[in-house]
Protein backbone atom coordinates (compact mmCIF):
# COMPACT_ATOMS: atom_id res chain seq x y z
CA UNK A 1 0.00 0.00 0.00
CA UNK A 2 1.49 3.09 -1.08
CA UNK A 3 1.27 6.45 1.00
CA UNK A 4 -0.93 8.38 -0.73
CA UNK A 5 -3.45 5.41 -0.26
CA UNK A 6 -2.65 5.47 3.50
CA UNK A 7 -3.42 9.19 3.31
CA UNK A 8 -6.54 8.92 1.18
CA UNK A 9 -7.80 6.20 3.98
CA UNK A 10 -6.68 7.73 6.87
CA UNK A 11 -8.78 11.13 5.49
CA UNK A 12 -11.97 8.96 5.13
CA UNK A 13 -11.75 7.40 8.27
CA UNK A 14 -11.44 10.66 10.25
CA UNK A 15 -14.33 11.96 7.92
CA UNK A 16 -16.47 9.27 8.55
CA UNK A 17 -15.94 9.31 12.39
CA UNK A 18 -16.65 13.16 12.47
CA UNK A 19 -19.95 12.80 10.39
CA UNK A 20 -20.76 10.05 13.31
CA UNK A 21 -20.74 12.26 15.67
CA UNK A 22 -23.54 14.61 15.90
CA UNK A 23 -24.74 14.99 19.76
CA UNK A 24 -28.04 16.50 21.00
CA UNK A 25 -27.98 17.74 24.74
CA UNK A 26 -31.85 16.70 26.51
CA UNK A 27 -32.70 18.38 29.35
CA UNK A 28 -35.27 16.18 31.36
CA UNK A 29 -37.09 15.86 34.69
CA UNK A 30 -35.71 13.38 36.93
CA UNK A 31 -39.43 11.26 37.31
CA UNK A 32 -39.38 7.44 36.88
CA UNK A 33 -41.07 7.72 33.53
CA UNK A 34 -38.07 9.77 32.43
CA UNK A 35 -35.49 7.42 33.90
CA UNK A 36 -36.49 4.44 32.56
CA UNK A 37 -36.49 6.60 28.99
CA UNK A 38 -32.60 6.60 29.50
CA UNK A 39 -32.32 3.44 30.01
CA UNK A 40 -34.13 2.19 27.16
CA UNK A 41 -31.97 4.59 24.43
CA UNK A 42 -29.76 1.76 23.34
CA UNK A 43 -32.75 1.09 20.90
CA UNK A 44 -32.76 4.36 19.72
CA UNK A 45 -28.56 4.76 19.08
CA UNK A 46 -28.80 1.42 17.74
CA UNK A 47 -31.32 2.62 15.14
CA UNK A 48 -29.58 6.33 14.74
CA UNK A 49 -26.28 5.48 15.30
CA UNK A 50 -24.99 8.81 13.95
CA UNK A 51 -26.74 10.64 16.44
CA UNK A 52 -25.24 10.35 20.32
CA UNK A 53 -27.49 11.87 23.27
CA UNK A 54 -25.90 13.60 26.06
CA UNK A 55 -28.17 14.14 29.21
CA UNK A 56 -28.88 16.97 31.48
CA UNK A 57 -31.53 15.55 33.83
CA UNK A 58 -32.92 17.72 36.82
CA UNK A 59 -35.56 18.14 39.74
CA UNK A 60 -38.54 19.95 38.26
CA UNK A 61 -37.86 23.16 39.82
CA UNK A 62 -34.83 23.49 38.73
CA UNK A 63 -35.35 22.23 35.40
CA UNK A 64 -38.04 24.74 34.47
CA UNK A 65 -35.55 27.36 36.20
CA UNK A 66 -32.71 26.29 34.15
CA UNK A 67 -34.47 25.37 30.46
CA UNK A 68 -36.51 28.88 30.90
CA UNK A 69 -33.77 31.12 31.05
CA UNK A 70 -31.72 29.40 28.24
CA UNK A 71 -34.42 29.50 25.60
CA UNK A 72 -35.40 33.15 26.93
CA UNK A 73 -31.47 34.31 26.73
CA UNK A 74 -31.40 32.16 23.17
CA UNK A 75 -28.54 30.47 24.97
CA UNK A 76 -28.51 27.10 22.82
CA UNK A 77 -27.44 24.97 25.47
CA UNK A 78 -30.02 22.22 24.70
CA UNK A 79 -31.61 20.72 21.57
CA UNK A 80 -34.46 18.99 23.34
CA UNK A 81 -35.97 20.06 26.11
CA UNK A 82 -38.99 18.51 28.61
CA UNK A 83 -41.33 20.98 29.42
CA UNK A 84 -44.96 21.43 30.49
CA UNK A 85 -48.52 22.05 28.69
CA UNK A 86 -48.05 25.49 30.85
CA UNK A 87 -45.25 26.46 28.96
CA UNK A 88 -45.89 25.35 25.27
CA UNK A 89 -48.09 27.79 24.08
CA UNK A 90 -46.34 30.57 25.92
CA UNK A 91 -43.38 29.69 24.01
CA UNK A 92 -44.57 29.00 20.76
CA UNK A 93 -46.36 32.74 20.69
CA UNK A 94 -42.93 33.95 21.62
CA UNK A 95 -41.39 31.92 18.44
CA UNK A 96 -39.14 30.06 21.10
CA UNK A 97 -39.84 26.71 19.74
CA UNK A 98 -39.85 24.59 16.57
CA UNK A 99 -43.24 23.47 14.79
CA UNK A 100 -42.75 19.32 14.94
CA UNK A 101 -43.70 19.08 11.49
CA UNK A 102 -41.17 16.00 10.62
CA UNK A 103 -42.02 13.36 13.40
CA UNK A 104 -41.87 11.27 10.12
CA UNK A 105 -44.28 8.94 8.23
CA UNK A 106 -45.38 6.44 11.22
CA UNK A 107 -45.80 8.84 14.08
CA UNK A 108 -49.31 9.06 13.57
CA UNK A 109 -49.95 12.84 15.37
CA UNK A 110 -53.64 11.85 14.65
CA UNK A 111 -53.34 9.29 17.54
CA UNK A 112 -52.49 11.62 19.72
CA UNK A 113 -55.89 12.31 22.83
CA UNK A 114 -57.36 15.26 20.88
CA UNK A 115 -57.34 17.26 24.19
CA UNK A 116 -53.17 16.84 24.70
CA UNK A 117 -52.58 17.41 21.14
CA UNK A 118 -55.10 20.75 21.94
CA UNK A 119 -52.86 22.02 24.86
CA UNK A 120 -49.54 21.38 22.85
CA UNK A 121 -50.94 23.16 19.38
CA UNK A 122 -50.69 26.69 18.45
CA UNK A 123 -53.11 27.96 15.47
CA UNK A 124 -53.18 23.96 14.68
CA UNK A 125 -49.18 23.85 14.80
CA UNK A 126 -47.88 20.77 17.21
CA UNK A 127 -44.93 22.79 19.20
CA UNK A 128 -44.32 19.68 21.65
CA UNK A 129 -44.98 15.90 21.43
CA UNK A 130 -46.10 14.42 24.52
CA UNK A 131 -44.21 11.98 27.06
CA UNK A 132 -47.03 11.09 29.16
CA UNK A 133 -50.52 12.78 30.35
CA UNK A 134 -52.62 13.06 32.54
CA UNK A 135 -55.90 14.83 33.69
CA UNK A 136 -57.67 14.33 37.65
CA UNK A 137 -60.62 12.13 39.23
CA UNK A 138 -62.34 10.79 42.03
CA UNK A 139 -60.84 7.52 43.61
CA UNK A 140 -62.71 6.10 46.16
CA UNK A 141 -63.33 3.52 48.81
CA UNK A 142 -65.85 0.87 47.18
CA UNK A 143 -66.58 -0.09 50.97
CA UNK A 144 -67.03 2.68 52.41
CA UNK A 145 -69.78 4.00 49.96
CA UNK A 146 -71.56 0.25 50.38
CA UNK A 147 -71.53 0.89 54.18
CA UNK A 148 -72.91 4.16 53.65
CA UNK A 149 -75.59 3.09 51.52
CA UNK A 150 -73.97 5.40 48.95
CA UNK A 151 -73.69 4.70 44.67
CA UNK A 152 -71.30 6.56 43.18
CA UNK A 153 -72.13 7.89 39.74
CA UNK A 154 -69.63 7.80 36.90
CA UNK A 155 -70.27 11.62 36.25
CA UNK A 156 -70.94 12.61 40.18
CA UNK A 157 -72.04 16.19 40.82
CA UNK A 158 -70.59 18.30 43.68
CA UNK A 159 -74.01 18.38 45.74
CA UNK A 160 -73.63 14.65 45.64
CA UNK A 161 -69.80 14.79 46.57
CA UNK A 162 -70.93 16.63 49.57
CA UNK A 163 -73.57 14.92 50.81
CA UNK A 164 -71.23 11.48 49.80
CA UNK A 165 -68.35 13.02 51.87
CA UNK A 166 -70.51 14.25 55.45
CA UNK A 167 -72.20 10.55 55.19
CA UNK A 168 -69.20 8.41 55.12
CA UNK A 169 -67.65 10.93 57.83
CA UNK A 170 -70.78 10.23 60.11
CA UNK A 171 -70.66 6.35 59.65
CA UNK A 172 -66.95 6.13 59.96
CA UNK A 173 -65.21 8.63 62.60
CA UNK A 174 -61.92 7.99 61.91
CA UNK A 175 -62.07 8.57 58.28
CA UNK A 176 -62.25 11.92 56.49
CA UNK A 177 -64.94 11.51 54.07
CA UNK A 178 -62.88 13.81 51.54
CA UNK A 179 -59.28 14.83 51.06
CA UNK A 180 -58.31 17.60 48.97
CA UNK A 181 -55.14 19.86 47.86
CA UNK A 182 -54.51 22.75 50.63
CA UNK A 183 -51.38 23.17 50.09
CA UNK A 184 -50.43 26.78 48.88
CA UNK A 185 -48.66 26.86 44.99
CA UNK A 186 -50.07 27.66 41.92
CA UNK A 187 -49.40 23.95 40.97
CA UNK A 188 -50.54 22.67 44.30
CA UNK A 189 -53.98 23.72 45.72
CA UNK A 190 -54.65 26.29 42.91
CA UNK A 191 -54.25 23.12 40.33
CA UNK A 192 -56.99 21.85 42.05
CA UNK A 193 -59.20 24.96 42.62
CA UNK A 194 -59.08 26.72 38.99
CA UNK A 195 -60.22 23.27 37.59
CA UNK A 196 -62.88 23.14 40.46
CA UNK A 197 -64.18 26.68 39.61
CA UNK A 198 -64.18 25.77 36.17
CA UNK A 199 -66.72 23.61 36.73
CA UNK A 200 -68.80 26.32 38.97
CA UNK A 201 -69.19 28.58 36.13
CA UNK A 202 -66.04 30.67 37.08
CA UNK A 203 -63.00 32.18 35.22
CA UNK A 204 -59.65 34.19 36.28
CA UNK A 205 -60.23 36.85 33.59
CA UNK A 206 -63.04 37.72 31.27
CA UNK A 207 -62.53 38.83 27.42
CA UNK A 208 -60.60 41.83 28.15
CA UNK A 209 -58.68 40.29 30.79
CA UNK A 210 -60.52 42.06 34.17
CA UNK A 211 -59.82 39.81 37.02
CA UNK A 212 -63.46 37.68 37.75
CA UNK A 213 -62.56 36.98 41.76
CA UNK A 214 -65.08 39.46 42.66
CA UNK A 215 -67.73 37.89 40.72
CA UNK A 216 -70.17 35.31 42.54
CA UNK A 217 -69.08 32.39 40.36
CA UNK A 218 -65.92 32.07 42.66
CA UNK A 219 -67.37 32.49 45.70
CA UNK A 220 -69.51 29.94 45.51
CA UNK A 221 -66.45 27.92 44.54
CA UNK A 222 -64.32 28.36 47.65
CA UNK A 223 -67.37 28.74 49.83
CA UNK A 224 -67.95 25.23 48.59
CA UNK A 225 -64.66 24.30 49.17
CA UNK A 226 -64.13 26.02 52.82
CA UNK A 227 -66.77 24.32 54.13
CA UNK A 228 -66.64 20.92 52.64
CA UNK A 229 -63.14 20.65 53.91
CA UNK A 230 -64.11 22.06 57.55
CA UNK A 231 -67.24 19.49 57.73
CA UNK A 232 -65.47 16.13 56.59
CA UNK A 233 -61.67 16.69 55.66
CA UNK A 234 -58.75 16.42 57.21
CA UNK A 235 -57.15 18.22 60.09
CA UNK A 236 -54.30 20.41 58.86
CA UNK A 237 -55.47 20.44 55.33
CA UNK A 238 -53.67 23.46 54.61
CA UNK A 239 -50.79 21.58 54.39
CA UNK A 240 -51.42 19.00 52.72
CA UNK A 241 -50.46 18.68 48.78
CA UNK A 242 -50.44 15.15 46.61
CA UNK A 243 -47.64 13.04 48.84
CA UNK A 244 -49.68 14.09 51.90
CA UNK A 245 -53.51 12.95 50.81
CA UNK A 246 -51.73 9.95 48.43
CA UNK A 247 -50.06 9.16 51.83
CA UNK A 248 -53.68 9.66 54.06
CA UNK A 249 -55.97 7.41 51.24
CA UNK A 250 -53.25 4.68 50.94
CA UNK A 251 -53.29 4.39 54.82
CA UNK A 252 -57.43 4.45 54.78
CA UNK A 253 -57.87 7.67 56.05
CA UNK A 254 -59.98 9.35 52.94
CA UNK A 255 -63.50 7.85 51.66
CA UNK A 256 -62.72 10.44 48.41
CA UNK A 257 -60.02 11.86 47.09
CA UNK A 258 -59.87 13.85 44.00
CA UNK A 259 -56.66 14.17 42.00
CA UNK A 260 -54.46 13.13 39.34
CA UNK A 261 -55.09 10.03 37.67
CA UNK A 262 -52.02 9.10 37.40
CA UNK A 263 -51.79 8.54 41.10
CA UNK A 264 -54.76 5.59 40.38
CA UNK A 265 -51.37 3.44 39.91
CA UNK A 266 -50.39 3.96 43.31
CA UNK A 267 -53.32 3.80 45.69
CA UNK A 268 -54.12 0.43 43.26
CA UNK A 269 -50.74 -1.36 44.63
CA UNK A 270 -51.19 -3.71 46.66
CA UNK A 271 -47.66 -2.93 47.56
CA UNK A 272 -48.60 0.51 49.02
CA UNK A 273 -52.10 0.74 49.62
CA UNK A 274 -54.05 -0.89 52.38
CA UNK A 275 -56.93 -0.29 49.93
CA UNK A 276 -55.81 -1.68 46.90
CA UNK A 277 -58.43 -3.61 46.28
CA UNK A 278 -61.39 -1.36 47.62
CA UNK A 279 -60.55 1.93 45.37
CA UNK A 280 -63.17 2.92 42.24
CA UNK A 281 -62.93 5.70 39.98
CA UNK A 282 -65.16 8.10 38.69
CA UNK A 283 -65.22 11.68 36.71
CA UNK A 284 -64.49 14.82 38.06
CA UNK A 285 -67.84 16.42 39.44
CA UNK A 286 -69.71 19.51 37.97
CA UNK A 287 -72.55 21.47 38.46
CA UNK A 288 -74.07 20.84 35.40
CA UNK A 289 -72.55 23.66 33.95
CA UNK A 290 -71.30 21.68 30.98
CA UNK A 291 -67.83 21.42 32.16
CA UNK A 292 -66.67 18.80 34.52
CA UNK A 293 -63.84 20.23 37.72
CA UNK A 294 -60.48 18.38 36.46
CA UNK A 295 -57.84 19.84 34.70
CA UNK A 296 -55.12 18.59 31.81
CA UNK A 297 -51.05 18.12 31.80
CA UNK A 298 -48.31 17.01 29.96
CA UNK A 299 -44.80 16.18 30.31
CA UNK A 300 -43.91 16.43 26.64
CA UNK A 301 -40.32 17.13 24.96
CA UNK A 302 -40.07 20.08 22.81
CA UNK A 303 -37.39 21.63 20.28
CA UNK A 304 -36.02 25.15 21.23
CA UNK A 305 -35.69 27.30 17.96
CA UNK A 306 -32.19 28.12 18.78
CA UNK A 307 -30.91 24.62 18.12
CA UNK A 308 -28.55 23.71 15.79
CA UNK A 309 -29.34 20.17 15.30
CA UNK A 310 -33.16 20.24 14.54
CA UNK A 311 -33.26 17.41 12.61
CA UNK A 312 -31.70 15.24 14.90
CA UNK A 313 -33.76 16.61 17.88
CA UNK A 314 -36.67 15.88 15.75
CA UNK A 315 -36.28 12.13 15.42
CA UNK A 316 -35.02 11.69 18.87
CA UNK A 317 -38.83 13.34 19.89
CA UNK A 318 -40.31 10.91 17.64
CA UNK A 319 -38.41 8.09 19.27
CA UNK A 320 -39.51 9.01 22.86
CA UNK A 321 -42.99 10.02 22.14
CA UNK A 322 -44.35 7.57 19.57
CA UNK A 323 -45.69 3.98 19.40
CA UNK A 324 -42.84 1.59 19.19
CA UNK A 325 -41.32 3.34 22.07
CA UNK A 326 -44.78 2.20 24.10
CA UNK A 327 -44.27 -1.51 22.87
CA UNK A 328 -40.72 -1.03 23.85
CA UNK A 329 -41.65 -0.13 27.18
CA UNK A 330 -44.37 -2.98 27.42
CA UNK A 331 -41.63 -5.59 26.49
CA UNK A 332 -38.81 -4.33 28.95
CA UNK A 333 -41.16 -3.43 32.00
CA UNK A 334 -44.70 -4.58 31.42
CA UNK A 335 -47.75 -2.56 29.90
CA UNK A 336 -48.68 -1.04 33.57
CA UNK A 337 -45.96 1.05 33.40
CA UNK A 338 -46.19 2.22 29.63
CA UNK A 339 -46.25 5.88 29.92
CA UNK A 340 -50.00 6.91 29.95
CA UNK A 341 -52.41 9.98 28.83
CA UNK A 342 -50.88 10.63 25.47
CA UNK A 343 -52.35 7.72 23.10
CA UNK A 344 -55.73 7.03 21.89
CA UNK A 345 -54.72 3.77 20.75
CA UNK A 346 -52.71 2.74 24.23
CA UNK A 347 -56.33 3.24 25.52
CA UNK A 348 -57.67 0.58 22.69
CA UNK A 349 -55.48 -2.34 23.83
CA UNK A 350 -56.73 -4.96 25.42
CA UNK A 351 -53.38 -6.03 27.38
CA UNK A 352 -53.18 -2.42 28.45
CA UNK A 353 -56.72 -2.60 29.78
CA UNK A 354 -56.19 -5.88 31.57
CA UNK A 355 -53.18 -4.09 33.21
CA UNK A 356 -54.70 -0.83 34.15
CA UNK A 357 -58.50 -1.44 35.50
CA UNK A 358 -58.33 2.80 35.33
CA UNK A 359 -57.51 3.17 31.77
CA UNK A 360 -61.04 4.26 30.67
CA UNK A 361 -62.03 6.61 33.71
CA UNK A 362 -58.71 7.92 32.66
CA UNK A 363 -59.80 8.57 28.84
CA UNK A 364 -62.61 9.52 29.60
CA UNK A 365 -61.11 12.59 31.87
CA UNK A 366 -58.83 13.85 29.56
CA UNK A 367 -60.86 13.88 26.57
CA UNK A 368 -63.76 15.88 28.84
CA UNK A 369 -61.01 19.02 29.65
CA UNK A 370 -60.99 21.42 26.92
CA UNK A 371 -57.43 23.73 27.06
CA UNK A 372 -59.06 26.12 24.68
CA UNK A 373 -62.63 26.07 25.52
CA UNK A 374 -61.65 25.74 29.48
CA UNK A 375 -64.42 27.63 31.31
CA UNK A 376 -68.23 27.77 30.53
CA UNK A 377 -68.07 31.71 29.69
CA UNK A 378 -65.10 32.62 27.21
CA UNK A 379 -61.83 33.69 28.25
CA UNK A 380 -58.76 34.82 26.46
CA UNK A 381 -56.39 32.31 27.51
CA UNK A 382 -55.60 28.59 27.14
CA UNK A 383 -55.18 26.14 30.24
CA UNK A 384 -57.15 24.05 32.41
CA UNK A 385 -55.87 24.29 35.47
CA UNK A 386 -53.50 27.65 34.84
CA UNK A 387 -53.77 30.82 32.43
CA UNK A 388 -50.90 30.29 30.50
CA UNK A 389 -49.16 34.03 30.34
CA UNK A 390 -45.98 34.35 32.22
CA UNK A 391 -47.64 36.01 35.21
CA UNK A 392 -49.70 32.98 36.23
CA UNK A 393 -46.63 31.45 38.32
CA UNK A 394 -46.30 34.09 41.04
CA UNK A 395 -50.04 35.09 40.83
CA UNK A 396 -50.90 31.85 40.98
CA UNK A 397 -49.17 31.25 44.22
CA UNK A 398 -49.81 34.15 46.10
CA UNK A 399 -53.72 33.47 45.24
CA UNK A 400 -52.85 30.08 46.50
CA UNK A 401 -51.42 31.53 49.86
CA UNK A 402 -54.77 33.89 50.42
CA UNK A 403 -57.08 30.55 49.30
CA UNK A 404 -54.99 28.04 51.66
CA UNK A 405 -55.26 30.77 54.81
CA UNK A 406 -59.34 30.81 53.99
CA UNK A 407 -59.21 26.73 53.98
CA UNK A 408 -57.12 27.37 57.27
CA UNK A 409 -59.55 29.94 59.03
CA UNK A 410 -56.47 32.20 59.03
CA UNK A 411 -59.16 34.68 57.16
CA UNK A 412 -62.35 34.94 55.69
CA UNK A 413 -63.75 33.68 52.37
CA UNK A 414 -64.45 37.22 51.57
CA UNK A 415 -61.36 38.53 52.44
CA UNK A 416 -59.05 35.93 50.81
CA UNK A 417 -61.29 36.91 47.24
CA UNK A 418 -61.04 40.62 47.83
CA UNK A 419 -57.24 40.14 48.21
CA UNK A 420 -56.75 37.50 45.18
CA UNK A 421 -58.84 40.32 42.92
CA UNK A 422 -56.78 43.24 44.31
CA UNK A 423 -53.75 40.88 43.84
CA UNK A 424 -54.77 39.91 40.01
CA UNK A 425 -55.44 43.81 39.24
CA UNK A 426 -52.34 44.62 39.98
CA UNK A 427 -50.63 41.87 37.99
CA UNK A 428 -52.57 42.50 34.67
CA UNK A 429 -51.79 46.69 34.99
CA UNK A 430 -48.28 46.06 35.52
CA UNK A 431 -48.32 43.55 32.78
CA UNK A 432 -50.12 45.79 30.41
CA UNK A 433 -52.90 43.96 30.01
CA UNK A 434 -55.73 46.31 31.49
CA UNK A 435 -55.12 49.83 32.13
Amino acid sequence: MNLRTLILGASASLFALAAHAESITIATVNNGDMVRMQKLTDDFTAKNPDIELKWVTLEENVLRERVTTDIATKGGQYDVMTIGTYEVPIWAKQNWLLPLDKLGDNYDVKDIIPAIAGGLSVDGKLYAAPFYGESSFIMYRKDLFEKSGLTMPDAPTWDFIGEAARKIKADNPDVNGICLRGKAGWGENMAFLTAMSNSFGARWFDEEWKPQFDQPEWKNTLETYVKLMKDAGPQGASSNGFNENLALFQQGKCGMWIDATVAASFVSDPKASQVADKVGYALAPDTGLGKRGNWLWAWSLAIPAGTQKADAAEKFVAWATGKDYLKLVAEKEGWANVPPGTRTSLYENADYQKAAPFAKMTLDSINSADPTKPTVKPVPYVGVQFVAIPEFQGLGTTVGQLFSAALAGQMSVDDALKQAQDAATAAMTEGGYIQ
